[in-house]
């Protein structure tokens, strides 16, 4: 019977020392859940009406601007050819048709989640903007190479807009569809905007999703530029859009002392102007201003309710602050807006593991990893977390 219960006894002590040790290591110095990181792209003020804005033009970004815009948004796209190739086949494309490539681009980004895909559409397909896809593991298009593929989202664009025919050989496989079966925006859609439910389902804010992408490329810093900020007869809007011009250039600069200086300025004339408060607010943090950038966020999502990436911004500040539950309203309500926001997921999951509620984490990490499949800061919190935890 000693030995029995001696047996009992050291398997016991056996088991709640690993517990100790598991513990000890969730808790550990060396080991934290990776942070998914602030949006933190700026934008410049657009001087048109985002509803006027069409799909007819010439390019406003260049193409150094898109390279570096898709290159900050993912290092390593997956795409055959090089990032200054398939922009330049975009605007080569573009040029032929009228279309603009700067933005058709900035839908490419939107479609294939800056070409880390994760959907239906794989990188073998040369498919950009979904082309042929209805759900379900319907794969859509194929293309023979990069360039048809851009070409086929060119045409396609064009017959949304214009009945003409194409200038080169029609390669999108869905063009006949749209002139034969879809008479009611055959040549009817003129602006980004006009795509909405229409090229995506329900997609109510799609144009206006591509239009942000493209306000934030116009953003990437190019050498040499310049900004007259004081020009005679400029109206207080132009001057603001000049002041957020010449703060973006000190950004690029990584002088954010002198952003927010000229951020700031912008924010004085035009006290309600989303983007610039929003640029101010990515100043602020990079100065080290963490109150002043929620106090910035805070009056930014006082009128402009649905932007998912202010609530983001704004409660990873709150985390940064140990503000927890604050932080989590947060991400939650970014959810609530974008329920495919996985950095969301997984700063909720950071939250709860800083508050020792590890299983929480746990199970945060777990839907991360369901709504982006390709999200490496996910899956690799994901893996560490459950390794630690012995599940």
């Amino acid at each position: 019977m000693k030995k029995f219960f001696k047996l009992v006894f050291t398997i016991l002590f056996v088991i709640v020392a690993i517990g100790c040790k598991n513990t000890e290591a969730v808790n550990s110095n060396e080991f934290q859940l990776e942070d998914a990181g602030a949006k933190d792209i700026p934008k410049i003020i657009l001087r048109e009406n985002p509803n006027d804005i069409t799909i007819f033009g010439e390019p406003v970004a260049t193409q150094e601007q898109m390279v570096k815009f898709i290159l900050l948004r993912n290092p390593n796209p997956k795409i055959n050819c090089s990032v200054e190739d398939l922009v330049r086949y975009y605007y080569e494309e573009g040029a032929v048709e009228g279309i603009r490539p700067d933005i058709a681009l900035c839908q490419a980004i939107k479609e294939t989640g800056t070409w880390n895909y994760g959907g239906d559409v794989t990188p073998d397909q040369n498919n950009y903007c979904g082309l042929g896809t209805t759900g379900g593991g319907v794969k859509g298009g194929y293309f023979a190479t990069p360039q048809i593929g851009a070409r086929a989202h060119i045409q396609h664009l064009l017959v949304y807009t214009s009945t003409r025919p194409t200038k080169l050989e029609n390669v999108d496989p869905r063009y006949d569809h749209i002139v034969n079966n879809r008479r009611d925006v055959y040549g009817n859609i003129h602006t980004w905007t006009g795509l909405n439910g229409v090229w995506a389902s329900p997609g109510h804010n799609y144009g206006q999703d591509i239009l942000a992408l493209w306000q934030q490329a116009q953003a990437m810093y190019s050498s040499g530029a310049t900004v007259q900020i004081n020009r005679e007869g400029d109206t207080p809007e132009e001057r603001a859009a000049n002041l957020v011009r010449s703060g973006l250039i000190y950004y690029g600069n990584k002088d954010f002392v002198k952003a927010e200086e000229e951020f700031q300025a912008a924010v004085d004339i035009l006290p309600y102007n989303a983007d610039a408060l929003w640029d101010l607010a990515l100043a602020q943090e990079k100065n080290g201003k963490l109150d002043a950038a929620i106090a910035t966020y805070d009056r930014l999502l006082q009128f402009k309710e649905g932007f998912e990436t202010g609530y983001y911004n704004r409660g990873r500040l709150k985390l940064m602050k140990n503000d927890f539950d604050g932080a989590i309203k947060d991400f939650k309500r970014t959810l609530q807006i974008e329920n495919r926001f996985a950095d969301a997921q997984n700063e909720i999951a950071v939250a709860h593991f800083k508050m020792g509620l590890y299983d929480e984490a746990l199970k945060d990490l777990e839907i991360a990893t369901k709504i982006n499949t390709t999200n490496n800061i996910v899956n690799s919190n994901y893996a560490k977390l459950k390794a630690y935890l012995g599940k």
